[in-house]
């Protein structure tokens, strides 16, 4: 069963309270931005006929462009952690709605840290991925604007409807107080529209796929009405292999580890009613004995951690019985190494 098909539906976080509607002065404010603002590129006229483009979401590392992307899809396909170069590949989730299919394409945070060949790889792929797409939602923190946000900022045509996404508003105590800080990025780009949000608001969520809507050409849609990604299940399942194993280790592991499936095998189920079955082994990549060993942690403990909630959240995902094997080696020097690079799966 391809991962593309429709894998489960899960409902997108409400909050109460806090999840208010943008006060009214920010409202102003933002039309008033808008106003004055110069279109370089004016959405389209809505027709009954379909519309279908691709939309990708940049930003620096750690402003929330994964969560964005699961938000907008309303499935989990790009993992999540608080370590920093957590996505390193292009992920690409579909939200077909009425006559539109939002296509949209998480990156990789752009690094500007490291010049090794693992960062130039996905360093690549942001600026691949930015060069012909119909509309770019660039993400920052609201309320912030940071010399790595400017090195993102300078990689977008200028061509190109770029919406601003201030992302996180709800560390911002009060939303008013984010008005003057949209106005001095009015200056820094000529963006068609400004967007104060937090990706966990359902209803802001809801409200940018309506603004995302108005910048789609008309065309016939790319997928199927019920895929959510392009992505495998091999995919998805080493790529929550090593969510789980950023999650669990923290910043003691360093973010070059990463993670290759050895097998993937899909075999049907035995009798009427029962699940499919999927077996997958995967190993675990690191640079030094002493990582291996936080890995693997005391008596085995950590690296059974690790498997049981990736078996468990894959489960869930591919609807399936999950059979999952991990292994720990060592392979010094990778992410400087381009053809070991390549041979792990980056571009």
């Amino acid at each position: 069963m391809s991962a593309t098909k429709k894998i489960a539906n899960s409902a997108a976080s409400t909050r109460a309270g806090a999840e208010n509607d943008v006060q009214p002065d920010l409202d102003a404010m933002l039309e008033g931005l808008l106003k004055s603002t110069p279109k370089l590129a004016q959405p389209g006229a809505v027709s009954d006929g379909q519309r279908c483009g691709l939309v990708a979401i940049v930003g620096k590392p750690n402003v929330g462009k994964s969560t964005l992307l699961n938000a907008l899809v309303g499935q989990k396909i790009s993992i999540t952690s608080r370590k920093a170069q957590t996505t390193r590949h292009r992920s690409t989730g579909m939200h077909t709605r009425g006559a539109t299919q939002l296509v949209f394409v998480d990156t990789p945070g752009f690094q500007t840290l490291h010049g090794n060949a693992l960062n130039k790889s996905l360093n690549k792929a942001v600026q691949g991925a930015v060069a012909d797409v119909d509309l770019i939602l660039f993400v920052v923190e609201a309320g912030s604007f940071t010399p790595a946000d400017a090195r993102v900022l300078a990689l977008l045509r200028k061509n190109i409807p770029t919406l601003l996404i201030a992302n996180k508003l709800d560390n911002i105590h009060r939303r008013g107080d984010i008005a003057p800080w949209l106005q001095t990025m009015q200056g820094k780009h000529a963006f068609a529209e400004f967007v104060p949000m937090s990706a966990k608001s359902a209803k802001d969520v809801i409200r940018l796929l309506d603004i995302c809507e108005k910048f789609l050409p008309e065309q016939a849609w790319w997928y199927a009405q019920d895929e959510l990604t392009d992505r495998s299940e091999k995919f998805l399942a080493s790529e929550l292999v090593r969510e789980k194993l950023f999650r669990l280790t923290g910043d003691e592991l360093p973010y070059t580890s990463t993670v290759v499936i050895d097998k993937f095998e899909e075999e049907p189920p035995q009798r009427k009613g029962q699940k499919r079955l999927l077996r997958v082994a995967a190993t675990i990549v690191v640079e030094r004995d002493t990582h291996k060993a936080m890995v693997i942690g005391d008596k085995g403990e950590r690296i059974k951690r690790i498997g049981m909630e990736t078996r468990v959240e894959l489960e869930k995902l591919a609807d399936a019985k999950v059979f999952i094997e991990l292994w720990v080696k060592v392979r010094s020097g990778w992410a400087d190494d381009e053809a070991r690079v390549r041979s792990f799966g980056y571009e």
